[in-house]
């Protein structure tokens, strides 16, 4: 895989974009793919702040997302890793999952702290990136404002 920049070919007929969708996209992404939804201007607020950030597009439409957010230095966060259901069982995820391990490899400062949430059956998939569960030794938590 190449640097970050430019589309990158899945084969036809999905394209790996760098890049975060638009908020109606995003919203429609996550809430399709059986996650919440998040109020439009906190999409619109965040998606900016987006330290890395991929979409996968098929015949002219967004079908598949993810992203890296955080402080650029100590401490990232892998989130809002979806494909819509009609595009599941391709190995979209896994695409999505291989670019953004790829950025944080070559981008990320050595030693940083990357975590994620993940969802249902989706701990597999970030399982085959190295990512272990963080219990006993600490128990992720999350709250809503």
């Amino acid at each position: 895989m190449s640097e970050t920049t430019g589309p990158y070919e899945l084969g036809d007929p999905y394209e790996l974009r760098v890049g975060v969708p638009d908020v109606a996209t995003f919203r429609h992404l996550r809430t399709a793919a059986g996650m919440t939804d998040r109020p439009a201007e906190a999409v619109a607020a965040g998606l900016p702040r987006t330290w890395h950030g991929v979409t996968v597009h098929h015949d002219g439409h967004t079908v598949g997302m993810g992203r890296i957010v955080g402080d650029g230095g100590t401490v990232y966060q892998v989130t809002d890793v979806c494909v819509l259901p009609e595009h599941q069982g391709r190995g979209l995820g896994r695409r999505i999952m291989a670019h953004l391990d790829h950025a944080l490899r070559t981008r990320a400062v050595p030693g940083a702290y990357v975590c994620l949430i993940a969802d249902g059956h989706a701990h597999h998939l970030y399982a085959e990136y190295g990512f272990v569960p963080t219990a006993p030794h600490s128990i992720g938590m999350h709250r809503f404002v």
